[in-house]
C-alpha cells in the first residue's frame, strides 16, 4: 500500500512535469509556424524581427531539452520527499491537508 501511494505521487508529478514540457514544444511549434508564414519578409524591420524570434526559439529549443531530464529528476526528488514526509509525520499531514481545505472553503463561501 505505501508503494502505491509513492508511485501515485511520482507518477503525478512526472505527468504535471510531462505536460508542462508539452505545452511548452507545442507553444514553440506554433512560433515556428508562424516566422514561416512570414518566409517571404526578408528585408526590413520584419525580417530582422523574424531572424532575432528565429534565434531566441533555436536557444529556447536548447534549454528545454537541458531541463526536460532536471525537471524530471526534481519531480521525482518532490514526490519521494513528500511521500517521506507522509508517511513519517501521518498527523500533520491529515493537520495541514485539513487546514488547506478550511482555508479553500473560507475562500469558496466569500465568492
Amino acid at each position: 500500500m505505501t508503494l502505491q501511494k509513492s508511485d501515485t505521487a511520482t507518477e503525478s508529478a512526472l505527468a504535471s512535469s510531462d505536460q508542462l514540457i508539452g505545452e511548452f514544444k507545442a507553444l514553440m511549434a506554433d512560433a515556428e509556424a508562424l516566422i514561416q508564414a512570414t518566409e517571404g519578409q526578408v528585408d526590413g524591420a520584419i525580417g530582422s524581427i523574424r531572424s532575432k524570434a528565429l534565434e531566441t526559439i533555436a536557444g529556447a529549443k536548447e534549454s528545454i531539452s537541458g531541463l526536460e531530464g532536471v525537471l524530471t529528476d526534481k519531480a521525482k526528488e518532490v514526490a519521494q520527499g513528500a511521500d517521506d514526509f507522509v508517511h513519517r509525520n501521518p498527523w500533520e499531514a491529515v493537520g495541514v491537508a485539513a487546514g488547506l481545505g478550511l482555508l479553500i472553503g473560507l475562500f469558496i463561501r466569500r465568492r
